[in-house]
């Protein structure tokens, strides 16, 4: 079995990256092959910083090598440095109908949040974001795609274009498969929403705990006093969030409690904060050894660049004599 998954470099990691796609990914790695990138060029179509998306890329690396993924194991690398995913995607673009990218949800979504003025941020690169995607997972015949439900349309997608291809040219491409963990598929922000950057509604995995602990107490509940059952605990955000980072144990005395009455939200948002700055230490501190040592870091990934070019060119040759290149 071969497992693909990768992550924009657009900022801080937060709760939703990690339960979502990271740890799913990191556990599927004892599976099979797997191949892990973090996705540069597709940071472009909402990042034009080019300093910040340097420190950004370094900063995914750092987070997902502390987070367990194990290098050894894993082929690990900066999607940039396999520049033959961008003219795999080319060639996919051709058999791609624009209707099937007009649907797709992320481009939807951003042009309807857009004033008129604004339209032009709605680029190119936006809409054909689901091609980008598909050469990724095409290019190294993965079997296994682990997303949050947020990207299963994608997923699809990829299907769709992997089949359009093999129709015409013949069988060339591995049809993948979505891995999305039920449980964890959609992690709510602190607005109750999905959690996103693009939101700014996000639990970083890392950061000080002062901020972090601010963070936390910032989510907004209802007007119910601390007196008052809570019969809706199961429903409540920071409930969500604890059975996250927290043993069921920890849990469910915690939802009993707010049922009962007599806890307050600013009792909850603690318990809260103090399980996720625990769930979150070792990774801290494995993150902090990991800065010390970028050397190490930029020797993973250039490694991890060389084997995914190995794939990659062979999947490349065979794209393009299936279609007369």
């Amino acid at each position: 079995m071969r497992i693909l998954t990768g992550i924009q470099p657009s900022g801080a990691l937060h709760l939703g990256n990690y339960f979502g796609a990271m740890l799913p990914a990191i556990q599927l790695q004892e599976q099979g092959e797997a191949f892990y990138f973090i996705a540069n060029y597709h940071s472009m179509t909402s990042l034009t910083d080019a300093r910040a998306r340097r420190q950004y890329t370094l900063d995914v690396a750092l987070d997902w090598l502390a987070a367990g993924l194990d290098s050894q194991r894993a082929i690990f690398w900066r999607q940039s440095d396999t520049p033959e995913v961008t003219e795999l995607a080319w060639i996919l673009s051709t058999v791609t109908p624009m209707g099937l990218l007009d649907r797709c949800h992320s481009y939807k979504d951003k042009a309807a949040r857009l004033s008129p003025d604004d339209l032009g941020a709605v680029n190119h690169g936006l809409f054909a974001y689901p091609v980008l995607m598909a050469a990724d997972i095409l290019m190294y015949d993965a079997n296994v795609v682990p997303v949050g439900r947020d990207q299963k349309q994608h997923l699809e997608v990829t299907r769709d274009i992997a089949h359009k291809f093999n129709h015409i040219y013949g069988e060339t491409f591995v049809i993948p498969e979505p891995r999305i963990r039920d449980d964890v598929a959609l992690v709510p922000g602190t607005d109750g929403q999905k959690m996103g950057k693009a939101y700014g509604n996000t639990l970083p995995l890392y950061g000080e705990e002062k901020a972090l602990r601010k963070l936390v107490m910032s989510i907004v509940m209802d007007s119910r006093t601390p007196a008052e059952p809570k019969p809706d605990a199961d429903k409540n955000l920071a409930i969500q969030l604890l059975k996250l980072v927290a043993t069921p144990e920890v849990t469910a005395a915690t939802e009993a409690r707010l049922r009962e009455g007599g806890f307050g939200y600013g009792d909850l948002k603690k318990t809260l904060f103090e399980n996720y700055w625990n769930y979150f230490a070792p990774f801290r501190a494995r993150r902090a050894e990991l800065a010390g040592n970028l050397d190490h870091v930029e020797a993973v990934l250039r490694s991890g660049a060389e084997r995914a070019r190995a794939v990659a060119a062979k999947t490349l040759k065979r794209a393009k004599d299936a279609s007369g290149l």
